[in-house]
């Protein structure tokens, strides 16, 4: 039966796989750099303080002193094609829709920020995507990222007559494919060093210690994403958490101060890694990459290497697409 003349058009059905990473200011000034970290900090995942507390300090102090310094470290690592967070991303997503190729169409979104996840799913479901799996790219789950990452989805969808379907890609921490990614990218990485370190460090990002006690599994994926790894690998591993914020007592080793001590413990030549980022960004390589060498060499280091996250190389995506085409199980034809 032919629908009648005057009926909207309806797009062929897809499946879609939205790719979602944290965010990133849409350049590198102050006033951009401002609106993102409002957005960013008045999540209630993010910043379990009563918003009483909070939204002074927030407003009064944090928005008028931290926009401006932030802002400077930005700007070292912004690159021709904007955030590299952003920039990685997007080509994660090309390069994992040419892996799909017709099975699904593949997206991205930044939880805070541009591309906006609202405005992805729109566009998602008016391209006919009525199956679309939510790809939040953590490896270790976290309330303050995965779960808000889905939130935002869900509040989103919420408010729609014609949801799609939606699935979730779950942590993979310890995914037999994660880990031998990182395997093999770490490996292949230390063994392009003109030194040999001593020690490789594992530093993930930080989270206050009350979301430990409060049941959340974030510390206890990265313990054991760093114990498979360490597993595997021909070098001895520390673990640490880096970008405290506040007063409150966060997960530690805190890395910075790993890096101080590791001169005073006679070693003096490392390798730092970030498993928990899915790409690089300016947590990795002005935090990591910038101001943990500062740190290391200021306390006797003598040879320093940021290693690159998994990104868009070949041995990422190869995990990426056995991780979606695993959750796209029954939507799509097996490759």
């Amino acid at each position: 039966m032919l629908p009648p003349s005057d009926h909207p058009s309806i797009p062929p059905r897809k499946v879609g796989v939205l790719l979602i990473n944290l965010g990133t200011p849409d350049a590198p000034d102050a006033a951009a750099v401002r609106r993102y970290l409002a957005e960013f900090l008045s999540d209630r995942r993010v910043v379990e303080i009563p918003r009483a507390i909070w939204k002074p300090i927030l407003h009064g102090i944090v928005l008028r002193t931290r926009p401006a310094k932030s802002a400077h470290a930005y700007s070292q690592v912004w690159t021709e094609e904007g955030s590299p967070l952003a920039a990685i991303t997007r080509r994660q997503a090309v390069k994992l829709q040419e892996r799909i190729g017709h099975a699904a169409v593949v997206d991205w979104a930044m939880r805070y920020g541009n591309p906006a996840i609202s405005d992805r799913l729109t566009a998602m479901k008016d391209a006919g995507c009525e199956r679309i799996l939510l790809a939040p790219l953590y490896p270790q789950y976290c309330a303050a990222t995965t779960a808000t990452a889905n939130d935002l989805a869900f509040l989103t969808l919420a408010g729609r007559r014609w949801q799609p379907a939606l699935r979730t890609l779950p942590p993979y921490y310890d995914s037999a494919d994660y880990i031998d990614a990182l395997q093999r990218d770490i490996e292949a990485q230390l063994a392009a060093l003109t030194f040999t370190p001593q020690r490789l460090l594992l530093s993930y990002h930080g989270m206050p210690e009350r979301t430990l006690r409060k049941g959340d599994p974030y510390h206890c994926h990265c313990r054991k994403t760093a114990r498979l790894l360490g597993e595997r690998l021909q070098i001895e591993v520390d673990t640490s958490f880096q970008s405290r914020f506040g007063r409150d007592k966060w997960l530690e080793p805190a890395t910075d101060d790993v890096l101080k001590a590791y001169p005073a413990q006679g070693i003096t030549r490392i390798a730092i890694a970030a498993p928990g980022f899915s790409a690089d960004c300016l947590e990795t390589i002005e935090e990591l990459g910038i101001r943990g060498k500062e740190d290391f060499e200021g306390a006797g280091g003598t040879h320093f290497a940021r290693l690159d996250c998994l990104n868009d190389r070949e041995v990422g995506m190869v995990m990426l697409e056995a991780l979606v085409r695993r959750e796209l199980a029954g939507w799509i034809v097996p490759a």
